[in-house]
């Protein structure tokens, strides 16, 4: 009995089944599916863009962001702003002030766009509110600019069935620059323009009169980290092309400027930062017969633009 038993001993218990899922681990997984409905794809994004829009639901704005309100002080730069279409929200007008031309034509401008707040309000409050600039009786409240996310400006795109057109600012503190390549950007059929959120100009008063009005329809939008943007665009298979003095190619052989791509335009002084022209898929010059050394960082998106403008035609 003691042999039966060692023998018995040496059997195998109960086996415990699959349930199936090992025949069902060899089964197919079946088509690969359209870029439409692969998720992150980037025709995924305008696909859900465009069924948004024929919704009627207006395309919301991932992480845009806002800037704080700005003022625009003093008679001059007022009837400028009002002229040039600034949105504002409020002209403050100073109790008891003499009634020159520039005064009744604030008056005027801001009378006749209709949605602007006409409010009196005597020195001292306009002092407070100025930290004691000179404002000569005139105030002009600019309301907070709404901006878009990055990856919004190339969805706007292929929603139009085009190929996305973005500029990228590195390094541009001067919000005239900005509204200069806003204004470009707008001129030769471009998508919008991006700038970091932080050392870089943003869309303030300034920007809005450089732009003529352009930035009402050019979208701007603000990156938390421009490196990380671009990359993000890479991988949606934009191609980013820097500009720089030394890049090792002219702009006349850039045969990106036919499809999706991102212009980096660095600044007039230091051109791009060194983490943003590691990240650039190449760089590219602007030849300058004339021997200047650089170019308003302006005039350099407008040369691009009027080329990516010319090859698309």
């Amino acid at each position: 009995m003691a042999g039966n038993n060692r023998r018995m001993s040496g059997k195998k218990g109960a086996q415990v089944g699959s349930g199936g899922q090992r025949r069902r681990g060899l089964e197919g997984k079946g088509p690969t599916p359209p870029a439409e409905m692969r998720k992150g794809h980037a025709k995924q994004r305008a696909a859900q863009a465009k069924a948004r829009r024929g919704q009627g639901r207006p395309q919301q704005r991932r992480g845009s962001g806002r800037s704080s309100s700005e003022l625009v002080v003093g008679r001059n730069p007022v009837v400028e702003a009002l002229r040039e279409g600034v949105p504002a929200t409020t002209l403050y007008v100073q109790q008891f002030i003499d009634n020159d031309e520039r005064v009744r034509e604030a008056l005027q401008l801001a009378a006749e766009r209709g949605g602007i707040n006409l409010m009196e309000a005597p020195r001292p409050e306009l002092d407070r509110m100025t930290n004691g600039l000179n404002h000569q009786g005139l105030v002009l409240q600019v309301p907070p600019y709404e901006y878009a996310h990055p990856e919004d400006l190339a969805d706007a795109a292929y929603d139009q069935g085009e190929d996305p057109l973005i500029v990228a600012l590195d390094g541009v503190t001067d919000p005239r620059n900005l509204g200069a390549v806003v204004r470009s950007v707008s001129a030769f059929g471009g998508h919008g323009v991006v700038v970091p959120e932080r050392r870089a100009a943003g869309m303030t008063a300034g920007a809005w009169k450089t732009s003529a009005g352009t930035a009402a329809r050019t979208p701007v939008a603000r990156a938390t980290n421009l490196t990380r943007a671009l990359e993000s665009y890479q991988k949606a298979g934009i191609t980013v092309v820097g500009l720089a003095a030394d890049g090792e190619a002219e702009l006349g052989d850039l045969d990106a400027l036919e499809g999706p791509v991102v212009i980096v335009v660095g600044s007039e002084g230091k051109g791009l930062s060194r983490l943003v022209g590691e990240t650039c898929d190449l760089r590219v010059r602007i030849p300058m017969p004339g021997g200047a050394e650089s170019l308003n960082a302006g005039v350099a998106a407008g040369i691009v633009l009027y080329e990516a403008a010319r090859r698309r035609a």
